[in-house]
């Protein structure tokens, strides 16, 4: 009896996976399923043997079936895990074959129970799965692997739209009938521990899934619509790496200028900029920075992006629950009954809020927040908007940094437009910033309702870049396109 790991010959040579390697034969003999459950996929003939794509775990025993079926030796070179099943799910065309006509039709509730079935939240799994839960899956790790922050599935009147956020922008990446949107969702519903038979309001949900020993947590949000319920999934990577100041892109002028701020033992230190600018990476690498077993930092927080312990780090972190009454202001109020040194609020977005974050920075605290406005200065105004009288901002504010994420040109297209980045030349984002520092004389005119204009004049004084000159000298340098400075810091102008 042959022993089938004499058969499964590997080389380490190392070789980038290519889709137009793989062979017919191989699509053709073995299914798509055993493919995925085995991570192997051909990479074409060479000689008399078949070269296969196999990760670290991939069962000898599998290669050589593989082999048998095909008729014909075969070699394996070593590859990732991750990008042998993305490339499985690309070349078999996994949407067209996991749509099929047993799952065309699914409106019945059993039948939709039915392909609910599968408990494994590995991704990288296709074990005890049914079509439906496979289609999900896949539907996830491509997102992950695309580096996107958030998958909508959006009912139309004639079909249904899976998009994708990457980089902050939406793109459609696929199409599918009507009839399978009711499902899809429900499968949806069912990873967040949400009622898949309430279709009529909205619901909030969370669920963790992984991929291999890789955790990634996912925050689900349902909506009805006239054409069913739209969902979508925001994914929030646990083993991403915190990012330092100079990986956001934070020019070293800035960042030296920032964390002396940061460093003060009282005051407020704001980040400004709209949903989805950085906002919260920005401060995770700022408490990376200060933290040490000699203070006492906190959190409270709408959601935890990453946990911080993990690395490490003497920080408790704590999470805003509407419905057991836990807001920023309750979460701060408590807070400050625990005898902290630094504390993170998550976003200043009421009164109440705003003046406990003020009163805290005032009786020996180090508040840091976020807000929503388009540049550094023009917190200033929001503040006062809310209720906070002028003589206690002009005490208590250090420092106020706006940002925004540029999209940066695609090296490996040069700009010209490729599959990975949708063709549109762009591809990855870094960071641009403006930073105030409040001196005396920023404080006086805070004092005195002075106009956005002269506080902006008095920053710029102290040697304030603003948000459009940080861009333009991306633009200069080539890593990035004028039409995207405009898009991201001309429109909030």
């Amino acid at each position: 009896m042959m022993d089938p790991a004499a058969d499964a010959q590997v080389t380490t040579t190392a070789r980038a996976l290519d889709t137009e390697r793989v062979s017919s034969e191989f699509l053709q003999r073995i299914s798509r399923d055993f493919a995925r459950a085995h991570l192997l996929l051909s990479q074409g003939r060479e000689g008399e043997f078949e070269i296969l794509a196999i990760a670290e775990t991939t069962d000898p025993a599998a290669v050589f079936n593989v082999g048998v079926r095909l008729g014909h030796e075969t070699r394996s070179i070593l590859a990732d895990g991750e990008a042998i099943a993305r490339m499985i799910d690309e070349v078999y065309g996994e949407h067209a074959e996991l749509l099929g006509t047993d799952i065309l039709e699914v409106d019945d509730e059993q039948v939709i129970e039915r392909l609910l079935a599968g408990v494994d939240r590995d991704l990288l799994s296709t074990q005890g799965k049914g079509p439906l839960v496979q289609f999900v899956d896949s539907m996830l790790f491509d997102a992950l692997g695309r580096g996107a922050s958030d998958v909508h599935v959006q009912p139309l009147c004639d079909r249904t739209l899976v998009r994708m956020r990457v980089d902050g922008v939406l793109h459609n990446v696929r199409e599918i009938p009507s009839s399978l949107a009711k499902a899809i969702v429900s499968r949806i519903k069912v990873m967040g521990r949400m009622d898949i038979a309430e279709r009529r309001i909205a619901q909030d949900g969370r669920a963790t899934v992984t991929i291999g020993d890789r955790a990634v947590d996912m925050r689900i949000s349902t909506f009805p619509t006239s054409y069913g319920e739209r969902a979508v999934v925001r994914l929030l990577d646990n083993t991403r790496q915190l990012r330092d100041f100079e990986s956001l892109g934070m020019p070293e002028k800035i960042w030296r200028r920032f964390l002396r701020c940061a460093n003060s033992n009282k005051g407020i230190v704001l980040v400004t900029g709209p949903t989805g600018s950085g906002k919260t990476t920005t401060l995770y690498a700022t408490l990376q920075q200060i933290a040490s077993s000699e203070l006492n930092l906190m959190t409270i927080e709408d959601p935890i992006e990453y946990e911080l312990s993990t690395l490490g780090l003497t920080i408790s972190q704590a999470q805003v629950n509407a419905k057991k009454g836990i807001t920023f202001a309750t979460g701060l109020r408590n807070i400050l009954r625990q005898d902290p040194d630094v504390v993170l609020v998550g976003e200043i977005r009421d009164e109440e809020t705003a003046r406990m974050a003020i009163q805290s920075s005032l009786t020996g605290h180090l508040v840091f927040s976020t807000l929503h406005t388009n540049d550094a200065t023009s917190s200033v105004h929001r503040l006062n908007d809310l209720g906070v009288e002028p003589y206690l901002l002009s005490s208590s504010l250090s420092a106020v940094l706006a940002q925004r994420l540029i999209r940066l040109t695609h090296k490996d297209c040069q700009g010209r437009g490729c599959d990975t980045c949708f063709g549109t030349g762009l591809f990855g984002r870094t960071g641009i910033f403006e930073l105030m520092t409040v001196n005396e004389e920023i404080r006086g005119l805070i004092a005195h309702r002075g106009s956005l204009a002269e506080i902006r004049q008095a920053a710029r004084n102290t040697g304030m870049t603003t948000l459009r000159e940080q861009g333009q000298l991306l633009v200069d340098a080539g890593k990035t396109s004028a039409e995207e400075i405009a898009r991201v810091v001309e429109a909030d102008a």
